[in-house]
């Protein structure tokens, strides 16, 4: 006698809206620039001056912008508050409502003890605004410069070690499950700076070819340590020495889309390193575009089609883009929020000073 044992399995919407990519996305771009900022403003570093004064303002445009994407993507905005006043301190995605205004209160610091000189020297020309700028302004100094960076570096630390951990400790998901994701994240959102600095160069300026170059060689190493991290997630997965690894990789083998991708993102990654090494001036605008997607496009993966990937069961979840604010309409909103951000920006902060030009006021703090 045959029997007939009938399966069911019940489709799941996904969980972590676009709005997550784009929060995960935008501060990891925030973090990566202001790293960038370093070089210059700590060790002085002359092909980085150009570097600074761009990914300071990639930095403070995308650090405003996160929060946006995460407010949008708890659907109900209030619902930050309950980090606050129930705070369970066992979860990393409640550390991270501490971590976050760390960060963006070290980045505003920073900021200003940055550009205080410039700030005093551009109030005769800022009409009515002329008082809030020389209250702001005051004379350079080295010492508050690398205090303010010190504790932003802290917060950039924290922020990045939280983004990752909550998606790596998420034991269902053995896709998610693995110690390499923090620093893929942290690699790519370098990579995904250099890149937007490379853009805003070729967009706002200026352009120098010290700079495109060296900001291509950021390019190429964090996504060359990106493309390495990933083969050795593969290799474990692929040898059996890691049981999550061997499952992660179990879960998505087979399935055509899940190849197209990975051969879609190696491609592209691996011209734009090469690319990067071989023509590191008069690249930029290519590269930096390649390494914004790559930084996009690993988020997007892990997070959306990382959902797609069913706990239990066979196959993948369909998932397709919406076109109102949870879908297509929100990733252009939060793009044309970013813009504007970078326009007042730009048009508030002092105006931009040729590479060299402020080497004199370097040597007075």
């Amino acid at each position: 006698m045959q029997s007939i044992t009938e399966i069911v399995n019940v489709t799941r919407e996904v969980s972590w809206l676009p709005w997550a990519v784009q929060y995960f996305f935008l501060i990891g771009l925030s973090i990566g620039c202001f790293l960038l900022t370093l070089p210059w403003h700590l060790a002085r570093r002359a092909r980085w001056e150009g570097v600074a004064r761009l990914a300071l303002a990639g930095a403070l445009t995308c650090g405003l912008a996160a929060p946006v994407a995460l407010l949008a993507d708890l659907h109900q905005p209030a619902r930050f508050w309950r980090f606050y006043a129930h705070p369970n301190l066992g979860s990393w995605m409640a550390w991270g409502a501490f971590f976050i205004p760390a960060y963006l209160v070290g980045l505003f610091a920073y900021s200003w003890a940055v550009l205080r000189p410039e700030l005093a020297e551009d109030a005769a020309a800022r009409g009515r605004l002329a008082p809030l700028y020389r209250l702001m302004g005051g004379r350079p100094s080295r010492r508050l410069v690398r205090a303010t960076a010190g504790l932003t570096g802290i917060g950039a630390a924290l922020v990045l070690l939280y983004t990752g951990m909550e998606v790596a400790v998420v034991g269902a998901r053995p896709l998610w499950n693995t110690p390499f994701l923090p620093v893929q994240f942290a690699l790519t959102a370098l990579a995904g700076a250099a890149g937007l600095v490379l853009v805003l160069q070729r967009l706002i300026g200026p352009r120098a070819a010290e700079a495109e170059a060296a900001l291509n060689g950021v390019v190429a190493l964090a996504l060359g340590a990106s493309l390495a991290l990933g083969l050795a997630w593969f290799l474990l997965g692929l040898s059996g020495l890691s049981a999550v690894h061997a499952e992660a990789l179990a879960s998505v083998s087979g399935h055509r889309r899940w190849l197209l991708t990975a051969i879609w993102g190696v491609a592209a990654t691996l011209a734009a390193v090469l690319i990067a090494l071989v023509r590191p001036v008069g690249s930029g605008l290519v590269t930096g575009l390649v390494a914004l997607h790559a930084a996009w496009m690993f988020r997007w993966t892990v997070f959306i089609g990382g959902q797609t990937v069913p706990k239990t069961g066979a196959g993948l979840y369909e998932y397709t883009l919406p076109l109102g604010p949870a879908g297509l309409a929100g990733i252009i909103g939060t793009a044309g929020l970013c813009v504007t951000i970078l326009v007042v920006i730009d048009a508030l902060l002092p105006p931009a000073r040729g590479p060299g030009s402020t080497t004199a006021t370097a040597e007075r703090i």
